[in-house]
């Protein structure tokens, strides 16, 4: 099937928006994950275009979007989608989100429940876990690498390969150059005060949720994915959870037949 994709801008009070949009009928809202954009989504929404309307917006700071010298926060990115759908006219979407996206989608939901038909979310963040406090400060330790230690260690590079922590040196720098290329996400998730993410961490409020939510999940992520996974769907009063079991950390882009099947049954499920 060949799918013609509208890319559009739009002037939010924020800064400029960019989405991807395809197909007709029952709006549905693609929000991507934190080290992605909203070309996550292209492969599912060709999928369904044919029998939704797929809209797939870059959010604030990512991608195509803008990058305003803002305070990021979870509540920020809830507020530009309320105006984005306002703007488009959208009065009730589904929400589909993936990783980062999945916990602004929940937040939605949690401030804007009449606005909302209902949740699909995979592989969410924006719950506390055992061990959470650690994986952010290994986070903010190497986002502080310096400059000169690093490129110090990358001039002994042939010498420190004999070394044996130096295949988990090469890994850090592998994430960190990661990191480097989504600032937006690392403000987010683990650059601000402690305490303000705290806050808007979601493990207290999931049941508060009015509409129905489906978790999906893939069977290969860590034991810390799928235990922020289950915590959702544990929480949400009417939550789903779906487990595909082959799947990793990729399920938009490796297994888009699944997420795709999964979406368009839920969504006429509870249609």
């Amino acid at each position: 099937m060949h799918t013609l994709f509208r890319n559009s801008r739009r002037k939010i009070s924020q800064g400029l928006l960019f989405w991807r949009e395809a197909g007709k009928g029952i709006p549905v809202i693609f929000l991507h994950g934190a080290w992605k954009d909203s070309s996550q989504w292209l492969s599912v929404m060709e999928t369904l275009s044919e029998n939704f309307h797929c809209f797939a917006p870059d959010l604030l700071g990512f991608g195509e979007s803008e990058n305003p010298n803002v305070h990021y926060s979870i509540d920020l990115q809830v507020e530009c989608i309320a105006e984005f759908l306002q703007a488009l006219k959208l009065e009730k979407v589904y929400l589909v989100g993936h990783s980062l996206g999945a916990w602004i989608a929940a937040s939605y939901a949690l401030k804007y429940a009449d606005q909302v038909y209902g949740l699909v979310l995979l592989a969410p963040e924006g719950v506390e876990i055992e061990r959470q406090e650690n994986s952010w400060q290994k986070m903010q330790k190497l986002m502080r690498y310096p400059p000169l230690a690093l490129k110090l260690l990358r001039l002994l590079r042939p010498l420190a390969k004999r070394l044996a922590w130096y295949e988990k040196f090469e890994q850090d720098l592998q994430l960190r150059h990661l990191l480097l290329r989504y600032p937006t996400a690392c403000k987010l998730l683990f650059q601000r005060q402690h305490q303000e993410i705290k806050i808007e961490l979601l493990q207290d409020k999931l049941h508060l949720i009015e509409v129905p939510a489906l978790i999906l999940q893939g069977g290969q992520e860590t034991s810390d994915i799928l235990a922020k996974s289950q915590i959702y769907a544990q929480s949400i009063p009417q939550a789903e959870f779906k487990m595909i079991a082959h799947a990793g950390d990729d399920l938009p882009e490796s297994y888009t037949g699944f997420v795709a099947g999964d979406i368009q049954d839920f969504i006429k499920g509870h249609g």
